[in-house]
């Protein structure tokens, strides 16, 4: 089995799980670039074991903008003991993220933030992202709604119902909190993330006019929206851009 050493610990690591380091401390540099962070807080996980109990998370108050791949904390979703370590992470992160990769193996990455648009948007008594273009379209009948927001998620049973409210969808629409994105990749989670805000942004905007929202009729949203599903490549095309960006400017992340 190929190992990787890290240049800042010396610790070895597997190389296949090097990676998936190195890609998911990307994003968190990225959302730091794209203003989707807030203070200390948000969280992004990758699963690590074929069940998905075992995972990747940001430690606690380390700030997006300064994490390396090796700074990653290692979890498992079925340790009892994970909170009472010195490097036990933010309450509401273990909540979320534990609860979700304990109970959905397929969710193999999770992006949580409060991006401002999407937020925004989950403000708001109906947060659905209605069809007006095709990026809006692109979110068609694929995304859950929770609307049972019930303070700070940091308690075992408000981290399953968060689990279960996601259902079979890779995206969630927190209302009255944030977003949050699944998927088998980082890459693919970061462009869907990514899609999100952007698809917040322009049915916000339309929504400031006060003028009537000219939707598309369901025939043409869904086939916008699986048309999308034939442009999967670009995911990784486009993540692969933004980190040779971050390699330009600070390639700190990989270490």
């Amino acid at each position: 089995m190929s190992s990787v050493t890290s240049r800042k610990t010396g610790k070895d690591y597997d190389a296949k799980e090097w990676a998936l380091r190195v890609d998911l401390a990307a994003a968190f540099r990225l959302a730091v670039h794209f203003d989707w962070h807030e203070s200390v807080g948000n969280h992004f996980s990758a699963a690590v074991s074929s069940d998905g109990k075992k995972f990747l998370l940001n430690p606690k108050w380390k700030h997006f903008s300064e994490i390396c791949a090796s700074d990653l904390l290692l979890l498992d979703a079925d340790d009892p003991d994970v909170m009472n370590g010195p490097d036990a992470p933010d309450p509401t992160a273990w909540c979320i993220h534990g609860a979700i990769h304990a109970a959905v193996p397929n969710a193999r990455v999770i992006l949580h933030c409060h991006p401002i648009y999407a937020t925004t948007l989950a403000t708001l008594k109906d947060p659905s992202i209605k069809p007006i273009d095709q990026n809006t379209a692109r979110f068609f009948n694929r995304m859950a709604i929770d609307s049972n927001f019930s303070g700070l998620a940091d308690d075992k049973a408000e981290g399953q119902r968060i689990a279960r409210a996601f259902g079979n969808q890779s995206i969630m629409m927190m209302g009255n909190h944030g977003v949050s994105v699944a998927s088998d990749t980082v890459a693919e989670a970061f462009e869907d993330l990514y899609f999100l805000e952007r698809a917040a942004k322009t049915l916000i905007l339309a929504y400031s006019t006060g003028q009537e929202l000219n939707i598309l009729s369901d025939e043409i949203a869904e086939k916008t929206a699986r048309s999308w599903e034939d442009y999967g490549d670009a995911a990784f095309a486009h993540f692969d851009h933004l980190k040779a960006m971050l390699d330009k400017t600070d390639p700190s992340y990989r270490e």
